[in-house]
């Protein structure tokens, strides 16, 4: 590696020709703005041309540049516009387009949103509604949402706080194979809140 006008460059073995070096980074990732002009759509006079297997071509005219890339049945795709000259790439813009598609497809699959969905009792409730409460919580955690567990006090039933706390560890006890505390019982005014989280990979015991 050596160092040119230009700045930091790497030398071609062969012929010792100094090539920038921030035109290698160029590469290193596989999107390619939409926006980016195609074949006949490229103004510039003159472009820097990488092809296909990332080989530099040298700085060659726009008419030139879209006759390699014809002969190779390919197109020639501006990737780098505000560099001097622009820096164009040969290559299967269709095949690309299909690829960088299918990528966006599957990320956005693995992006969900977490919601938070609410069950509430009483702090004198009876089991089988606490079964109930208990599945529907199950159900919401293994659907990938976090859980709200409120335990509403109604006139005097305040009293019974520590009921209302031992329901909760009950329920986060039973609902431990599936989900995590992610916050602790608290009272807030009138109720007893906790929040379950879905466990994830790294989490599940």
């Amino acid at each position: 590696m050596s160092v040119c006008a230009w700045g930091l460059s790497l030398v071609d073995a062969a012929g010792g020709e100094c090539r920038p070096f921030f035109y290698f980074l160029i590469w290193r990732g596989d999107t390619i703005s939409r926006e980016s002009r195609v074949n006949n759509e490229i103004r510039a006079r003159e472009v820097r041309v990488i092809d296909a297997n990332g080989e530099q071509l040298g700085i060659l005219s726009v008419r030139d540049a879209l006759r390699l890339a014809g002969e190779r049945q390919l197109d020639l795709v501006e990737v780098a516009p505000n560099a001097v000259p622009p820096v164009c790439r040969i290559m299967d813009y269709g095949k690309h387009k299909y690829e960088q598609s299918k990528r966006e497809k599957v990320a956005k699959k693995k992006q969900r949103v977490i919601t938070i969905k609410e069950v509430r009792m009483s702090p004198k409730i009876d089991e089988h509604d606490f079964d109930v409460k208990v599945r529907a919580a199950e159900r919401f955690l293994k659907a990938g949402d976090k859980v709200k567990v409120s335990v509403r006090f109604r006139g005097r039933e305040i009293v019974h706080a520590d009921l209302a706390k031992a329901k909760l560890a009950q329920l986060a006890d039973l609902l431990k194979e599936i989900g995590t505390v992610e916050r602790l019982p608290k009272l807030e005014g009138r109720q007893m809140i906790a929040v379950l989280a879905p466990k994830t990979d790294g989490t599940k015991e």
